[in-house]
């Protein structure tokens, strides 16, 4: 096999290839690679492909769980909702090319998700995403929180999902390198999941979906680097997306599987051709031979390496039976898709390649991944916060000025801006749309019938949790999504995580990795939600400044009756207004902390796993019980915004008194486990009573009415001007000169 350029060790550092990693690939290899083998190791043997940093630590998280059909290791997780049904759902980053070309960089971070899903033989029903971004004031923000929502929206909306919630927030640390984590959830029949594993000898490998391109080419490998200053540079790595011919390639897939055709079946995601391959033939045993010439292209010339290196979207790789042929060529032809038979099943384990009458590679299989590199590496725990207590901070003054600053701060200032460009009603299953506590689809079955159940999807983390104690702060992110799902009424299931982090060869950086999945770990756990896919995204720096670590949670619950949902808004007049859990007193790492005490500092709040448990089951069993007209989750801002926002939610004021001898600590304290809930009068004693009967703390703070909230002594605003602050923040950023 000849070598148009010569590999050297120097050329394998430039593909993020270590000189201890190239020597093994040589040894494996029995000779020199060929350039085209030197990219497909490199792939390969990647960060974002073999999570060779995190492997050790990932196998400690709980995967498995009663209802769990498929945890970590296909293209999606898969859980069982009953009456013949499951839920697919991933949750996975596309930070570096988002950062470099905004749109395309989101855009393609939702075909990809998308992508997992369907893979697995579902039709997706949900998306969510959660957004990072840096200071407000950078020059760079406005243009790429333009381009990033605008990116979601314009491929979301098109392909036809609702997005139905998520997360937007600013910090410096992500001014030169922003976060995008996309997710997505389908439903498939339980009884008919598709898997990536081939079988059988001798089969045909078929090419499906778009055209392939220069674009993306070596996306992965830009995804397991840092930035430096040569960031524009990397542009050509960024993916083009097309949501109609997703769309297309979704619909005849999901017809494909439907005629029993299918044996294996893989997105060409990171890596393209390479790892769909790989992965394909290495589950099953098998090698795969591919001959390139045969792969419909839509630029000239393309070099092997180009191609088995590219990542154009909307592209599959299958196993079909040999019977199946025919018909799978009739279904992709029909909805204008590329269908071509590449390359056949083989039973040597070896990966082959021809190009041009040549074989440009040959390579072991299953050492493309078995023997991957898996580094235990070293890392130190930071010394812990020092505690703060409510009196080692200077109290508040005005709680009225402090509960209108957050509100119109950039963390927690109203996002409809962003979520009123995603279409969140498209399918006309939505229940819940974003601004909640979590969004809500209801579950039809196969024939379009509603099963009169629901699925609940929210995502979270708090960063700043997390860099201060990453243990707490992992197990805090888990805490919020059961929350989150609890307060709509749902149970929660399962959760898959996007671990964002910065270069784990740093000890300081690789202790954040490990206390926060030792933290997630302990969360899942305990409130039953095991981890059954996921991805992590490390490198998340530019010129050795790291992003906060970032680990992200999302979650699905499930509600067995939707008539029974229960939403932020649904208070009304009249209504009793109880403080499930106890008082605030924890201002460390607060949002008050930082917005109105410019400190950013203390531990962040313990997290009782055993009292999450304890008072969200209470939660659900009064929702679905009848008790509960509307329910919020306390976090950033404490009480008093989670007043704030279950009044401008509902329209409607409240009359509350709250004595404590610390009143910042009570009104924005964020202590954890803790919910409000607005009873109807009649029923509040009952209510009370229960709660104490189940051994939970609570608090009547007042009652629904009026037009302004009152905190008494501490806070009374109207609710209009509550709105106007809320409302005000991310318009007038967006319009300032200089966006988009």
């Amino acid at each position: 096999m000849a070598n148009p350029l010569p590999v050297t060790a120097d050329l394998a550092a430039d593909h993020g290839l270590t000189e201890t990693e190239y020597a093994r690939i040589v040894e494996l290899t029995g000779r020199e690679p060929t350039l085209t083998e030197l990219g497909i190791w490199s792939a390969m043997w990647n960060e974002h492909c073999s999570y060779k940093s995190s492997k050790k630590w990932l196998r400690t998280l709980p995967t498995q769980g009663p209802s769990v059909i498929q945890g970590p290791g296909e293209n999606a997780g898969v859980v069982d909702i009953g009456d013949g049904l499951a839920v697919v759902f991933k949750m996975e980053s596309h930070n570096h090319p988002s950062f470099i070309e905004p749109y395309q960089g989101a855009a393609t971070g939702v075909g990809g998700i998308l992508r997992d899903v369907f893979t697995m033989g579902a039709r997706p029903v949900a998306a969510m995403n959660a957004l990072r971004f840096g200071a407000p004031d950078h020059p760079k923000t406005r243009h790429l929180v333009d381009g990033v929502v605008a990116g979601i929206a314009g491929y979301g909306n098109s392909f036809g999902v609702p997005t139905v919630g998520g997360e937007v927030n600013f910090h410096p640390r992500y001014n030169g390198n922003i976060l995008v984590n996309a997710f997505a959830a389908g439903i498939a029949r339980s009884d008919a999941i598709f898997y990536s594993k081939a079988e059988g000898v001798g089969l045909p490998v078929v090419y499906l979906g778009a055209k392939t391109g220069r674009d993306g080419v070596g996306g992965a490998t830009m995804a397991s680097a840092e930035f430096g200053d040569d960031v524009d540079a990397k542009r050509p790595t960024v993916q083009v997306g097309d949501p109609f011919t997703e769309k297309c390639l979704l619909e005849a897939c999901l017809e494909l599987m439907d005629a029993g055709a299918v044996i294996a079946i893989q997105d060409m995601g990171a890596a393209g051709l390479t790892c769909s391959a790989v992965e394909m033939g290495a589950k099953g045993g098998l090698g795969i031979e591919l001959n390139l010439d045969l792969v419909p292209v839509r630029e000239e010339a393309m070099s092997a390496y180009e191609m088995m290196l590219s990542e154009s979207q909307e592209r599959m790789l299958m196993v079909l039976r040999p019977d199946g042929e025919d018909t799978a060529k009739a279904i992709f032809e029909k909805w204008g898709l590329d269908f071509a038979v590449i390359g056949r099943t083989t039973d040597d384990q070896r990966f082959r390649i021809l190009h041009g009458g040549d074989e440009v590679a040959n390579l072991p299989i299953r050492d493309l991944g078995d023997e991957a590199p898996e580094y235990d590496r070293p890392y130190v725990v930071a010394n812990p916060q020092a505690q703060l207590e409510p009196h080692d901070v200077e109290d508040t003054t005005d709680a009225n000025a402090d509960l209108l600053r957050l509100l119109g701060s950039p963390d927690l200032c109203s996002r409809r801006w962003v979520f009123e460009q995603y279409d969140s009603l498209i399918q006309a299953n939505t229940l819940q749309v974003p601004g909640g506590d979590a969004g809500v689809v209801r579950i039809c079955d196969a024939d379009g019938n509603d099963t009169g159940k629901a699925l609940a999807f929210a995502v979270d983390v708090t960063p700043r949790y997390c860099e201060a104690d990453p243990f707490e702060g992992g197990k805090q992110a888990v805490a919020e999504v059961y929350r989150n799902l609890t307060a709509v009424g749902a149970e929660p299931l399962a959760a898959t995580d996007n671990l964002n982090f910065g270069n784990p060869e740093r000890a300081e950086i690789m202790g954040q990795l490990v206390r926060a999945i030792e933290g997630i770990g302990e969360a899942c756990q305990a409130l039953s939600m095991p981890i059954v896919s996921g991805n992590v995204s490390l490198y998340n720096e530019t010129n050795g400044r790291a992003i906060p670590p970032t680990p992200a949670i999302g979650g699905v619950g499930l509600i067995p009756d939707h008539s029974t949902l229960c939403t932020i808004g649904g208070a009304q007049a009249g209504d009793a207004v109880f403080l499930i859990g106890s008082a605030g007193t924890h201002l460390g790492q607060s949002a008050w902390l930082r917005q109105c005490a410019g400190r950013e500092d203390g531990p962040p709040p313990p997290v009782d796993l055993l009292m999450e448990k304890a008072r969200g089951d209470f939660v659900r069993a009064a929702i679905r019980s009848g008790y509960a007209t509307a329910c919020h989750d306390l976090s950033d801002g404490g009480l008093a915004v989670a007043l704030a926002e279950l009044c401008m939610a509902c329209g409607l004021g409240a009359r509350l008194e709250l004595e404590s001898d610390f009143a910042h600590a009570a009104l924005f304290g964020e202590d954890q486990a803790r919910y409000l809930m607005t009873v109807p009068g009649e029923w509040a004693d009952m209510f009370a009573a229960n709660a104490e009967g189940s051994g939970v703390s609570f608090t009547r703070l007042g009652t629904i009415g009026g037009d302004t909230l009152t905190i008494g002594p501490h806070v009374s605003i109207s609710v209009s001007e509550l709105r106007q602050a809320h409302e005000a923040w991310f318009p007038t950023f967006m319009s300032r000169p200089g966006a988009g």
